[in-house]
């Protein structure tokens, strides 16, 4: 971690001379940026928005943004968050990749970019006991979080891979029906759905407290079963106007997935006491531990399967057409990981990537 704040030092002097240089050229018409006391910060209380749980619990983003105080939305799934940030009630959010794709799109590439990655893998298709193969669904009821969120993409999509159809109104040849994760449990106990396209924790809360059975794990669609499951975005005006203050909300970002991987006999208790103080009730040791070992936790974005998201989110019905050149802005990141000798990423031609 101290790697980590030597760069932002760094890195930091650079943006000042290039901001410096910046206000030199563009003389007195240029206006000012009021400086910013507060970052509005969303995030969602599940196993796969570890780094936020972390960095919150932790204090590393209080430590990274110093004067600059963090407050927290907590949101179920991506397009709640979206709104928030559309509207201007927060500032970034860890969220998941289809939603970004979602806004960037609609605003014509003005609304938001993706600075970051924070988790792969983490989801799967839990069902109850008895549907053993694909060909047992055709009348069932699953639930996905959110209408148009990643999970919701996935599902429909792996529906029609199997000869299914399904509509964004719940009909079709299986209903899907984009309910909250906590309702989802709850209706899954009561016999009213038959299963969930879910991230963790909810996965290993329908496996492991109520019986439920992974019919598919979205892992095994993937090569080397990565895919992304969250990334951190900022509002494109934001990161315009405050290019510091995003700096080092990835300062914090980075020293939370470094946290994760240094800690791994306390990260569990650290990401299900932040889940609790959510939620109001924490998860067993045993789910925890078993939703861990089904994520993995990275800066990287994956930006390279962000064309199949494209297409996936196309094919459900859930998304416009649209081009997502210019989606990812990393270049903040890699001048951290450049200047910590860590590997950079790579925008894979969606955006920039050079620090």
């Amino acid at each position: 971690m101290n790697n980590i704040r030597t760069a932002t030092a760094i890195t930091t002097l650079g943006l000042v001379a290039v901001m410096m240089a910046g206000c030199a050229s563009a003389g007195a018409s240029t206006p000012e940026v009021e400086d910013v006391t507060e970052l509005r910060l969303g995030y969602f209380a599940n196993v796969t928005h570890a780094p936020a749980l972390v960095g919150l619990e932790e204090g590393l983003f209080e430590e990274s943004l110093g004067d600059v105080d963090v407050t927290t939305s907590v949101f179920n799934a991506g397009p709640a968050a979206i709104e928030a940030l559309t509207a201007g009630a927060i500032d970034a959010t860890y969220i998941g990749p289809n939603p970004s794709i979602n806004t960037f799109i609609q605003s014509g590439g003005e609304s938001a970019r993706i600075i970051a990655g924070a988790a792969t893998g983490g989801a799967a298709l839990v069902v109850a006991p008895g549907i053993d193969s694909p060909e047992n669904l055709a009348g069932t009821t699953l639930a996905s979080p959110q209408l148009g969120n990643t999970q919701d993409v996935a599902l429909r999509v792996w529906l029609a891979d199997q000869g299914y159809e399904t509509d964004t109104s719940g009909g079709g040849d299986v209903a899907v029906t984009p309910t909250e994760n906590a309702q989802t449990l709850t209706l899954f106990q009561e016999g009213e759905l038959d299963g969930a396209w879910l991230p963790e924790p909810w996965v290993s809360r329908l496996v492991i407290d109520e019986g439920a059975e992974v019919l598919v794990d979205e892992a095994d669609l993937w090569p080397d079963g990565e895919f992304p499951t969250t990334v951190l975005l900022v509002r494109a005006e934001f990161l315009e106007d405050h290019p510091d203050v995003v700096e080092d909300l990835l300062e914090g970002h980075l020293a939370a997935v470094q946290w994760i991987a240094d800690n791994p006999d306390e990260a569990p208790a650290v990401i299900n006491g932040a889940i609790e103080a959510e939620t109001g009730k924490p998860l067993s040791d045993e789910v925890i531990q078993r939703a861990l070992e089904h994520v993995t936790f990275s800066a990287d974005p994956h930006a390279d399967t962000f064309e199949t998201l494209v297409a996936n989110g196309l094919e459900a019905g859930t998304q416009k057409e649209g081009s997502i050149e210019g989606l990812f802005d990393l270049r903040l990141l890699n001048g951290l990981l450049e200047a910590s000798g860590a590997e950079t990423v790579s925008a894979a031609g969606l955006g920039e990537d050079s620090p």
